[in-house]
């Protein structure tokens, strides 16, 4: 049982990313690629922190935090690259 389950959640989680992957190649905008390397990222603090649950253990909570931090700083770059090309942001 907890096998079959294993493989639903690895081909959930591996679907759901080659998608993500496929948005970020196709685009068409900036903005859509960021927001797909936003789902990738959390797709992975998914992956990190179903894995911590599966296992019992917090070895990998370090990665999971640094992760996190990645993300939310290029979310923040981008908005202001964008907020800069638009001339929104003086």
């Amino acid at each position: 049982m907890t096998t079959v389950l294993l493989v639903i959640i690895s081909a959930v989680f591996g679907t759901a990313a080659l998608l993500t992957v496929w948005r970020i190649i196709v685009g068409p905008s900036i903005l859509d690629r960021a927001v797909a390397a936003d789902v990738l990222l959390t797709l992975l603090i998914c992956v990190l922190g179903a894995e911590m649950a599966i296992n019992h253990h917090t070895r990998t909570l370090p990665l999971l935090l640094i992760v996190a931090a990645v993300g939310v700083f290029g979310s923040i770059s981008i908005a202001r690259f964008v907020a800069r090309k638009d001339g929104g942001g003086q």
